[in-house]
């Protein structure tokens, strides 16, 4: 008999997802404890020189303005360029307008090298920095590189352990997905969120800007402010743990230590029947909305974007809001190119990113809105309930209200599950962080929701993040700080 319990039959795939689990579970670790962990950041930080100057966009290095167009690209013609698109869409109020946006088709590597310690699976992470990184160090997958990168375009070091990930030595396949980076700010962006796991007793070289740690530490280390970077978030969000029906989710649930809030956490990750909506009524929906709208996106010169403007060495909207685009001088002494310059978004202000979750027969749901976004790959993908990124979010000062937001910024403290700073993706985005936040609503919030809207338990929101493209990256950066322990 299963020691999982009598409803569950173990093959391969469960397996890896009870080790998933019991990763998940472990929020501290004899190989490297959280105590050593956070004086290894620290030490990081005082170890690296690090300095990152604001240049004019028509001064970098090996980047060219277009005389014609004012796009900005690589002299290479690599790694990524600024271009401007002209939007049009019958979804929402705003039919139309103007932006620039990062076209970057390189597919990247996020990479997690996972190992067993004791029989719990933990991965290699890296302390890197990031020209735009808030705090400076973060905690990065073991590999996180474009195609560029990887392939030395830029003369430099080879990422290290890039292979176990590019087909060099033989691993074992935990996760393998291709996901969406944010549609706001790249055309069609995509990365490959891979983990791969070696044999408990194999060896692999050890490296000062890398230690070993469970899934359950790095959720215990995003309850931080800034401390995992972006793609560290995207790669876990993906890891599944099962779909089980009742008795068998709570077979599993008995193995937790988890209380409360924790154990009703991970009961809507595994439980698989418990559901307001059929798997088939979320895809029906979705289908729906993406027939029903349309997204035509069309690149325009740069310097010919609507209410955009070249103006003290940056492009900026005319109103100050949004993002603007600058130049950086970086030197950053452990990278494998130690001096570079590059163009940078820079956001106007901080951003907000909330679920509100509520108990619906015994059961937590998500409110997930479907969202369109211009460099979406297919019109829409499913976003937390409030989404604003770099936008001014409060009443009356937006041109749009914000459906959802007043039980997000006005919960009282006892409803709120999670609350973090977080930063975006450091390699583009310059000091871009925004308020995460989960919140729990009782029974005075309604049921029935706006046709854009859509309650899915934990198990069908994960479900969905492996058929690739369905969330976007500010959901699953939230579904990643969850915790079950």
């Amino acid at each position: 008999m299963s020691p999982y319990g009598a409803n569950i039959i173990m093959g391969p795939t469960e397996q890896v997802e009870i080790e998933f689990i019991r990763s998940a579970t472990e929020m501290d670790s004899k190989v490297c404890p959280n105590a050593d962990i956070r004086e290894w950041v620290i030490q990081k930080n005082r170890e690296v020189v690090t300095v990152v100057n604001q240049l004019p966009l028509d001064r970098l290095r090996n980047w060219r303005v277009d005389p014609t167009t004012g796009n900005i690209s690589h002299e290479t013609g690599r790694f990524f360029s600024v271009e401007g698109i002209r939007v049009k869409t019958d979804w929402g109020t705003v039919a139309e307008w103007d932006q620039p946006i990062i076209n970057q088709p390189e597919i990247g590597f996020l990479g997690l090298l996972g190992k067993k310690f004791h029989g719990v699976l933990h991965f290699l992470m890296q302390a890197k920095i990031e020209p735009g990184n808030i705090n400076t160090v973060q905690i990065s997958p073991t590999v996180q590189a474009t195609k560029s990168n990887y392939m030395q375009v830029h003369k430099g070091k080879r990422p290290l352990f890039l292979e176990y990930f590019n087909g060099e030595k033989q691993v074992n396949y935990l996760l393998d997905q291709l996901q969406s980076e944010q549609g706001a700010r790249f055309l069609k962006k995509r990365n490959r969120n891979i983990i791969v796991e070696i044999a408990e007793g194999e060896l692999i070289s050890e490296h000062e800007n890398f230690t070993w740690m469970t899934i359950g530490q790095l959720k215990q280390l995003m309850r931080e402010d800034n401390i995992v970077n972006m793609d560290t978030r995207t790669v876990l969000s993906g890891i599944g743990y099962g779909s089980y029906i009742t008795n068998a989710s709570q077979s599993l649930l008995a193995l937790n230590l988890g209380r409360g809030r924790h154990r009703l956490m991970l009961n809507s990750a595994l439980n698989s029947t418990d559901c307001l909506h059929d798997f088939r009524y979320i895809i029906s929906w979705i289908t729906k909305l993406k027939s029903k709208y349309e997204l035509n996106v069309e690149k325009v010169a740069l310097n010919q974007a609507r209410n955009w403007k070249y103006e003290d060495g940056e492009i900026r909207h005319v109103d100050r809001k949004y993002f603007s685009v600058i130049g950086v001088n970086v030197q950053i002494d452990n990278r494998e190119v130690v001096s570079w310059d590059q163009p940078m978004i820079e956001p106007a202000q901080e951003g907000l990113i909330g679920f509100i979750v509520k108990p619906i027969n015994g059961v937590y749901h998500f409110l997930l809105q479907a969202k369109l976004e211009a460099g979406n790959f297919d019109i829409i993908e499913l976003a937390p309930t409030v989404q604003c990124l770099t936008g001014n979010y409060r009443t009356g000062l937006n041109e749009y209200s914000v459906k959802y937001i007043s039980e997000v910024l006005t919960a009282p403290a006892e409803n709120i599950m999670y609350s973090a700073m977080q930063s975006e993706e450091g390699g583009r985005f310059f000091k871009e962080q925004n308020r995460n936040v989960i919140v729990e609503v009782g029974d005075e919030f309604p049921l029935e929701v706006d046709d854009k809207y859509c309650w899915m338990t934990l198990n069908q929101i994960l479900k969905l993040i492996e058929f690739n493209n369905y969330l976007n990256i500010a959901a699953r950066s939230l579904i990643s700080a969850i915790t079950y322990a």
